[in-house]
């Protein structure tokens, strides 16, 4: 799929096809060099792989105003197990909705993306304010949990804790606030003033910039870097990786902030980011794409744990898998329980999982509820019309619902 990365972009009607080997940053770039005011909701980082990225939802700094990738989705091209090249008149509305956070990986392979970009002023704001424990962070974070969610859809405010060791027994947890604006500084200044007053943003903390440079920033490039780093398809530093996910209904209380602090200081090797709902995503419902997580969430966790090969390389990956499971642990009591949700692109086997080659209904039903909740079902009627002998499975698929003995 590496190879099928054209970009077609169409200013007249304001859509693009994209190959499924296109990248989020070939994306970005081909958007920026086409319109100053147009861009897409997508990942933050810039060497995704757009045919997986987009079907298990894709979310990134736009979600609050625009929804998930899947939500400007207008057609798509999918070979299904008998080979045919499929559009979304050919695959049926059924095919459709399921492709669209359901992964396409259970129905077929995903070749093309139609999507409709979205419009964005030509000039927006990031910031990035920093406070430690000892500055007040446990306070700003339980306020965030009531502000975030909550905020104009322009605004989009990531929280994101990292564990600091400044030697010895003394340690401490940095909280990020990470915000994105879809205008300039003084409107932003005036909006957090009144909502977000306790956090204290400044002038200074803000940086007015295109859409697409304010995408490199988020994506960790320092400012001024050329667009052209956008077209870098590999990751230049590998490293291990073990993601887990976590959906929140309810503010986390100080205690439970607490002990997530405690948790990181422990492990230290670990990344923790909440990222806002509400705004566009409270306004679609669960049932409209196969995406189900939508109003009812305050925010979604992710919780990751990265080594490299100086640290064991694959032979640690038990240790480190072990550190992510305590951190996930730790969290239960305040997630969202029964079943306890989780986002689709964080593969994690931890949630239930086949073995290879086999696909229970049972064990399906586990995974299934907590990746798709409601729509899980619909999922398994869609899949046992487009493929019921099962051909496109793997440890997490989707099962093609069984049908009922005939008496």
């Amino acid at each position: 799929m590496f190879n099928l990365k054209s970009i077609d972009i169409d200013m007249k009607t304001e859509t693009a096809w994209v190959q499924a080997g296109a990248t989020t940053g070939e994306l970005y770039y081909s958007i920026a060099k086409t319109s100053e005011v147009h861009g897409f909701p997508s990942g933050v980082c810039t060497t995704l792989g757009i045919g997986g990225h987009f079907s298990g939802g894709g979310y990134g700094f736009l979600i609050r105003k625009y929804g998930l990738s899947i939500d400007n989705v207008i057609d798509a091209q999918l070979i299904d197990a008998k080979g045919r090249i499929l559009d979304r008149k050919s695959m049926g509305e059924d095919v459709f909705w399921a492709i669209r956070g359901g992964g396409t990986t259970s129905f077929g392979i995903i070749l093309s993306w139609r999507i409709k970009l979205v419009r964005v002023p030509p000039r927006v704001t990031v910031f990035n304010v920093q406070r430690t424990l000892e500055q007040g962070a446990t306070e700003l974070a339980y306020r965030w949990q009531q502000v975030a969610p909550k905020l104009p859809k322009d605004l989009f405010i990531r929280l994101q804790p990292v564990p600091i060791n400044n030697g010895g027994n003394n340690k401490t947890v940095s909280v990020s606030f990470i915000g994105h604006f879809l205008g300039q500084a003084d409107e932003l200044l005036r909006l957090m003033n009144v909502r977000f007053p306790e956090l204290g943003l400044t002038r200074n903390d803000c940086s007015e910039m295109s859409w697409v440079e304010s995408a490199l920033s988020w994506a960790g490039f320092p400012n001024g870097t050329s667009i052209d780093v956008l077209l870098n398809r590999v990751q230049v530093d590998r490293v291990f990786y073990k993601s887990k996910s976590d959906y929140y209904k309810a503010v986390i209380p100080k205690q439970g902030l607490e002990t997530l602090w405690q948790v990181l200081m422990d492990i230290e090797d670990i990344f923790v980011q909440f990222n806002p709902y509400g705004g566009r995503m409270e306004e679609i419902s669960e049932s409209e794409t196969a995406f189900a997580h939508r109003g009812g969430d305050l925010f979604k966790a992710q919780y990751g744990i990265q080594w490299s090969e100086s640290d064991g390389g694959i032979n640690a990956t038990g240790r480190y898998v072990e550190m992510s499971r305590r951190l996930y642990n730790a969290m239960a009591p305040y997630a969202s329980s029964n079943p306890r949700e989780a986002f689709f692109n964080y593969r994690d086997l931890d949630v239930g999982s086949n073995e290879s080659g086999e696909t229970d209904f049972e064990v399906a039903k586990e995974y299934g509820a907590k990746y798709f909740r409601n729509n899980f079902m619909r999922l398994t009627g869609v899949k046992a019309k487009i493929d019921p002998e099962n051909f496109f499975k793997n440890e997490q698929s989707i099962p093609p619902l069984p049908t009922p003995p005939s008496h």
